[in-house]
C-alpha cells in the first residue's frame, strides 16, 4: 500500500472515530501536524549533507521554499471531513525552519526521528 493511502486510512479511521464518539463538551480534539524530513542539505544551502545529525542551527530567513509535504495535504483533506470541532496544532512550517530541531537516533530505527514520520 502506498504510504500516503496508508497515512489517509489511519487518519480517516481517527476521524470517523473522533465525529462518533467524542463529546466536545467534555474534550476538546487536538491533533498535531506534521514534521517534515531533513535528508537532503540542498534545502539549506549545503550540498552533500543526507541528514539533520549535525545541524545545530535553524534554516535562515524566515520562510521555507520546499512547499508543503505531501502528508499535509492528506491531513488537510481529512481535518476537512470531520464534523466535530478539532484544533490543528500546525508545526509544518516552524518544524521545516529547524533542521536541528530533532536529530535523534532512537527506537532502534537507526536513522534520524525526522525521517520516521510520513
Amino acid at each position: 500500500m502506498d504510504r500516503m493511502e496508508a497515512f489517509r486510512s489511519g487518519l480517516t479511521t481517527w476521524a470517523n472515530w473522533v465525529n462518533a464518539e467524542v463529546d466536545t463538551n467534555k474534550t476538546k480534539v487536538l491533533f498535531q501536524g506534521i514534521s517534515p524530513m531533513h535528508y537532503n542539505g540542498a534545502e539549506w544551502h549545503e550540498p552533500g549533507v543526507t541528514n539533520c545529525g549535525k545541524e545545530t542551527t535553524p534554516i535562515n530567513g524566515s520562510t521555507s521554499s520546499l512547499g508543503l509535504p505531501p502528508a499535509s495535504y492528506v491531513l488537510q483533506n481529512v481535518l476537512q471531513k470531520i464534523t466535530k470541532p478539532v484544533q490543528l496544532l500546525n508545526i509544518t512550517a516552524l518544524s521545516e525552519l529547524r533542521k536541528d530541531g530533532h536529530p535523534s537516533i532512537h527506537n532502534n530505527f537507526h536513522r534520524m526521528d525526522c525521517l520516521i514520520g510520513v
